[in-house]
């Protein structure tokens, strides 16, 4: 599994990291930081952030 965030779009509200906290995690600065490659036993957590994301900015490829 792979996931792709759209830096352009991201405005790092942070919903996916309370969705998926093993895989995103904001910085000191509040910008958001992730795991592109995370274990597949994530998935369900990461498409839930994905679901979450007001902007739509993150897509699972694979």
């Amino acid at each position: 599994m792979k996931v792709v965030v759209d830096i352009n779009k991201c405005q790092d509200h942070g919903q996916c990291v309370f969705a998926a906290p093993d895989v995103f995690s904001m910085d000191d600065d509040g910008h958001l930081l992730y795991v592109s490659d995370p274990d597949e036993a994530l998935r369900d957590e990461v498409e839930e952030a994905a679901d979450v994301c007001p902007l739509q900015a993150i897509r699972i490829a694979g």
